[in-house]
């Protein structure tokens, strides 16, 4: 499984690197349905090239995450307001006697506002920090598709929900973020041979059982280079138009490599090589030999290991 990856999230090193065009539509409508309160997540990675916009759709992008993000302020102040009062009730009270429940109160209270006040400056900060691209399972990720022969950047979900499929699978099959390269003719036959994308990553995460219990252990390239990952995606539409549309996608994962076995762990995102992205991004679906024969040439750069802080 690739449980988390801290993957590009800014669409200009798409168009600089692999000369892509932007669906920048996909951004309004994404950034927009997150201000009417759809529960979506976005890694502030990709709000980046966005807050210098002056024109076009890339202005409205700009001023969508701006509302957001002034909305989310004034919830986490008046969040703090209220904790603090509440710690200052408890100290308060504590200096008259000693209660369980005071002492909770100050415990959870300044838990509460250790943990808002990051949030807080994590908001406004402008500054971009090493994680503003992770992405977990249910977050929004970038990922370079093929329309009409040509490369695209999209906006998508990192846990696909096939077209078709009801709204029930993103629970009833939580783990449709990865797709097992022996399944992809099964469960995933609507998108192999379909609907091909590559999402780039500078490192993966995983979930290993060790000794000590669970550790989340972080791999990247010994070489340094991005990995280009395959990825299936799909356009999910609700056919009783409740919903909005879902643009989302699953990594490719295969037999572990090495040194991601020995590290504990049983599969390994599938790195091909650059010289394969179009015909990866532009399948073939009566010749999936061809797709099974970019795989078995993928990349295997030694994956070095740690655990993560």
């Amino acid at each position: 499984m690739c449980f988390s990856a801290e993957a590009w999230q800014d669409y200009r090193e798409y168009v600089e690197k692999y000369g892509a065009d932007i669906s920048i539509k996909d951004f309004v409508i994404l950034y927009g349905d997150r201000g009417a309160g759809a529960k979506i997540k976005i890694p502030k990675g990709m709000d980046t090239p966005f807050m210098h916009a002056t024109t076009g759709e890339a202005q409205q992008v700009r001023e969508l995450i701006e509302r957001f993000n002034a909305e989310q302020v004034a919830k986490l102040e008046q969040d703090l307001f209220k904790q603090s009062r509440r710690l200052a009730d408890a100290e308060r009270s504590l200096l008259s006697k000693e209660t369980v429940k005071a002492r909770e109160d100050v415990r959870i209270a300044t838990n509460k506002i250790a943990a808002g006040r990051t949030k807080l400056a994590d908001i406004k900060r402008t500054t971009a920090k090493p994680g503003d691209g992770r992405i977990f399972p249910g977050a929004h990720g970038l990922v370079l598709v093929s329309e009409g022969g040509k490369r695209v950047v999209r906006p998508m979900r990192y846990q696909c929900r096939p077209a078709g499929k009801p709204a029930v699978y993103d629970r009833k099959y939580p783990g449709t973020y990865n797709a097992r390269r022996d399944n992809l003719e099964g469960f995933w036959k609507g998108q192999f041979g379909h609907s091909h994308g590559l999402m780039v990553v500078n490192t993966f995460y995983e979930n290993v059982e060790g000794p000590a219990g669970n550790q989340v252990l972080q791999f990247t390239p010994r070489t340094g280079e991005p990995m280009l990952v395959a990825c299936l995606w799909s356009h999910w539409t609700d056919p009783k138009g409740l919903e909005p549309d879902l643009l989302s996608f699953a990594a490719i994962t295969d037999d572990p490599e090495p040194e991601v076995a020995a590290a504990g762990h049983d599969r390994t995102i599938i790195n091909i090589k650059p010289e394969h992205i179009d015909a990866w991004l532009n399948p073939d679906p009566g010749n999936l030999g061809e797709l099974y024969a970019i795989f078995d040439d993928k990349r295997h750069p030694f994956y070095e290991h740690r655990i993560a802080a």
